[in-house]
């Protein structure tokens, strides 16, 4: 910090300032400030201090997060020989404070589970504290809580304490398990009517359970388990304790996923759930829905278990199918809630069966399903006095989405047709209530495109019916069944005839506000699926477009409509694309213009996205064919737009949404007509260069790799393009380089090395003769670093492809100029490379990354193994043999092992595996 260490006195008052300032910008100062010091060194000895004066909770509070924090993040800050010195301390304040507020308690718990993790000198921790407090009833309740955040704190993604330390403490856990389990007991049966010692209780036992670190044998027999389905049997126990019995019984079940290693713990989980049936029924009979709640989760997680041997063999052993019986039992309850719970188990079910596509198997579940669907069905009813079409959004709506989709994953072990054509029987030959058959054509809804409509009657008479409904029909059913006909597309291309009723159909609902979005989703539908047949009808279609504003259209449906419109445009013939064409943009082009006058007259900025977006889905999905030689169609309308599109560039070019939504639609301009957008090259390449020098919006690298994807092997187009690359790289490189730049610009980050690795794919001699390579390496080679998906996604493909660019001969003329310059790109920055590769997967990289790390380190490996070889070496002699704590975080011989396993062939196939 600057101006040295802070008074106490000073750090009291920001406290207070954060917590009670009325005035907003103050709190914000205080949390700046406060923040400094957190990151200061000054920060250990403040927080020990704030704690031994034990002013108030806030000033506790916040020295207490503030020490677990600087565990976390910043222990190799201190020498170790204080490290039994903070040890001793934190033990001495939490004591000191255990009675002042639990969340101080939980946070020195933290700092002293973190503490533990990584000080290799404090041997046996859980012996010593439980040695240390279990005589003493006051400190019972903390020493639970240090042993509750232990176990959770072990797989810490804030911990960076090394696979070796992780496997060598998980082994002292395991070894002490059964101690802390004896401890909880003891705790258990003196608790008496303390519902918060039990529940603590509780909550030790799930944390010690999804470690994974509980002895199967001594946990089946234990008193504990005991007193765990007893509270959950219980029709008395309160809701909190019933929450914290359920959480561990779910822990305990997940614990065991691998039955046949836990059997004996296995058999007495699957016993204790059976036995919770009647407790269910009677917290179904008290409407009392947290605890019914708590019992789906468990009989879910019981199901989820023990899934493999239900499929294996229902209804013998432990593949009970009792089990599924609790389940359906939860779906009859008239909450659907209830039901969403076993959402995932239902949908992993489905995934096994049909990977393991045995009929035999499949009719043994059949009737489960049958009746779960049926259960489904009546949850989907709206209320019968809603008004209305059935709403999206809100939860209910999520929750009938959510229905769809898994009606979807499970609707084979019945059978589409079969399904189908008893819903529909149930309308057909019933008179049911409005609501019952709305939630009818909902599941049919969900279902129809699972259906072969070749050929099908029950299919066509179901479009007969739904066509002909009346207006007088409940609004929601009207909904739904626009939605059904959406869905029956392929039917409709099978039997055309169908088509002009269904138009007409569709045509009223998109008149009427409530139901023009879902009937305009449905035409798009039609459109997407018959577009031969539609081709008839693109007149009425581009009648739609015109007017499109005069129908109370969301903007996604709208903008579904237009992509219909484009893809039937494609179909018609060439010589009246460009007129059609036309003809669907100018309701956009005209309405930009209007825009640019209105804001040049007014001197305000208007928004153009809806207009551009309008015009991206347009140039996206018109997509005609061509033959070789014939003048893209589309041509001539893209060069007429293009000075619209670039005078809306120019006026919103400070406002980064806008321009983005220009990029999209030029990008999707020039896809439309490749080659044939040649003569807007040069201008437009002009404008984004122009405009990137003062805003340097990311969206101006994506789109030039487009550019160079669609032009960069074009002899004459490959200068301009580099010229482009220069010019884009150099503001691009002082953005990444202010500090953080990286991290606060993975955008940037990503679009740029889009650019260059379609660069490399596409010329790369041009690339590797240019001075700029050099500085968009370093920037790669800076930018492995990044935690980031996409952005470090991109950076690893570029240094993969621009490196393979020098292995593969693919026989063309300049590989072996290729080969020679990635030879002097490795020459200069291969040691760096992988050194920094190594560096971030062990420090900076999360795992789902490491794939593509792999990827580079073989292309490396491939393009010249001896030096690379010699390269991992070194890079592998500088890690880090100790962590501050003193743990070994790696040996030699798991060095020398690792440096086998690259440098083998197999190492593509491990890392991949």
């Amino acid at each position: 910090m600057e101006g040295g260490k802070p008074t106490l006195p000073l750090v009291y008052q920001a406290v207070q300032a954060l917590y009670h300032d009325p005035d907003p910008a103050g709190k914000e100062r205080a949390s700046v400030w406060l923040g400094e010091l957190q990151r200061s060194m000054y920060a250990w000895e403040i927080s020990d201090q704030l704690l031994q004066m034990k002013q108030d909770v806030e000033s506790c509070y916040f020295a207490a997060q503030t020490m677990k924090m600087k565990i976390q993040t910043s222990f190799y800050e201190l020498p170790p020989e204080t490290h039994t010195a903070l040890r001793d301390s934190l033990l001495s304040h939490i004591q000191n404070l255990k009675d002042l507020s639990p969340i101080i308690v939980t946070q020195l718990a933290l700092a002293i589970a973190d503490l533990a993790l990584q000080m290799a000198s404090w041997k046996g921790c859980v012996h010593t504290l439980i040695e240390k407090y279990s005589n003493d009833v006051s400190s019972m309740p903390f020493l639970i809580e240090i042993l509750t955040v232990l176990p959770e704190e072990v797989h810490s993604r804030s911990l960076r304490i090394g696979a070796n330390r992780r496997s060598e403490i998980i082994e002292d856990l395991a070894y002490y398990s059964t101690t802390v389990v004896t401890l909880l007991v003891t705790c258990a049966e003196k608790s008496g009517h303390d519902e918060k010692m039990l529940i603590k209780v509780f909550r030790c036992l799930g944390s010690w359970f999804n470690l994974g670190v509980l002895d199967n044998n001594f946990m089946a027999n234990n008193q504990l388990l005991m007193i765990l389905f007893q509270v959950l049997q219980r029709d008395e126990t309160s809701t909190n304790l019933h929450e914290a019995a359920s959480d561990c019984v779910c822990s305990a079940l997940y614990a065991i996923e691998n039955v046949a290693v836990h059997m004996s713990l296995a058999m007495q989980l699957f016993q204790g759930v059976l036995s919770l049936e009647t407790a269910y029924h009677m917290a179904v009979a008290r409407e009392d829905l947290d605890k019914v709640l708590n019992y789906c989760r468990i009989f879910t997680e019981l199901c989820e278990t023990f899934l493999e041997m239900t499929v294996r063999t229902p209804g013998q052993g432990m593949g009970d199918l009792r089990i599924l019986e609790l389940l359906l039992i939860c779906a009859g309850h008239p909450q659907y809630e209830v039901v969403e719970i076993s959402f995932n188990f239902w949908y992993r079910l489905g995934e096994h069966l049909y990977k393991m596509n045995d009929p035999a198997i499949h009719r043994v579940f059949k009737p489960y399903i049958q009746r779960l669907l049926h259960s489904l069905a009546r949850h989907c009813q709206l209320d019968p006095d809603h008004e209305g079409v059935p709403e999206d959004t809100d939860d209910f709506g999520e929750f009938r989405m959510r229905v769809s989709d898994l009606v979807k994953d499970v609707i084979f072990l019945v059978g589409s047709m079969e399904c189908f054509s008893q819903l529909y029987s149930t309308l057909k030959e019933g008179n049911p209530p409005w609501e019952v058959t709305e939630a009818v054509l909902f599941i049919m809804a969900s279902i129809a495109k699972s259906i072969d409509p070749e050929n099908n009657p029950t299919l066509t008479e179901v479009l007969e019916q739904v066509v002909l409904l009346p207006e007088t029909v409940h609004l929601a059913v009207r909904y739904t069944s626009i939605e059904l006909v959406g869905e029956m597309s392929e039917v409709i291309d099978r039997n055309p005839c169908m088509l002009d009723p269904v138009l007409n159909f569709l045509m009223k609902g998109l008149r009427e506000k409530p139901l023009a979005s879902v009937a305009a989703k449905a035409i798009h539908n039609i459109c997407s699926v018959c577009r031969d047949h539609m081709a008839q009808h693109f007149q009425g279609l581009l009648n739609i477009a015109r007017l499109l504003d005069s129908f109370a259209l969301s903007t996604e449906a709208a903008v579904g409509l237009l992509k219909g419109t484009a893809l039937v445009l494609a179909r018609l013939p060439l010589e009246k694309i460009a007129e059609c064409l036309n003809d669907l943009c100018a309701v956009q082009v005209m309405a930009l213009r209007k825009l640019l006058a209105q804001d040049s007259s007014s001197g305000k900025s208007s928004d153009p996205t809806v207009w551009l977006d309008r015009l991206a889905v347009i140039f996206r999905h018109t997509n005609p064919i061509v033959e070789n030689g014939q003048t893209h169609p589309c041509q001539t309308v893209i060069q007429e737009i293009w000075p619209v599109m670039s005078e809306t560039l120019n006026a919103h070019q400070n406002d980064n949404r806008i321009v983005e939504r220009c990029c999209r639609c030029l990008r999707f301009a020039v896809r439309c007509v490749g080659k044939g957008s040649a003569c807007l090259l040069q201008p437009l390449v002009t404008q984004m260069v122009s405009v990137y020098q003062v805003y340097p919006h990311s969206c101006f690298l994506y789109l030039g790799s487009i550019l160079v994807d669609e032009y960069g092997m074009e002899e004459g187009c490959r200068q301009g393009l580099l010229d482009m690359l220069q010019a884009l790289c150099m503001p691009t490189f002082q953005l990444l380089e202010q500090p953080n730049g990286l991290r606060n610009h993975p955008d940037t980050v990503d679009d740029l090395f889009r650019l260059a690795t379609r660069f490399v794919q596409r010329s790369p001699v041009t690339l590797l003769n240019s001075s700029i390579i050099v500085h968009i390496i370093q920037c790669a080679i800076a930018s492995t670093t990044l935690d980031h998906r996409d952005a470090n996604c991109s950076v690893m493909k570029f240094i993969r492809d621009l490196i393979h660019t020098g292995v593969t001969n693919d026989h063309e003329d300049d590989f072996e100029a290729r080969k020679g310059l990635i030879g002097q790109v490795m020459e200069q920055h291969g040691q760096q490379l992988v050194t920094q590769l190594i560096n971030t997967c062990c420090f900076c990289l999360p795992p789902y990354t490491l794939p593509d790390v792999a990827e580079v380190l073989w292309e490396i490996m491939v393009f010249d193994r001896p030096t690379f070889c010699r390269w991992l070496e070194t890079a592998l002699k500088g890690l880090p043999k100790e962590t501050a704590g003193g743990a070994v975080t790696v040996t030699h011989k798991q060095l020398t092992d690792f440096h086998k396993q690259v440098t083998s062939h197999g190492f593509r196939r491990i890392l991949r595996g």
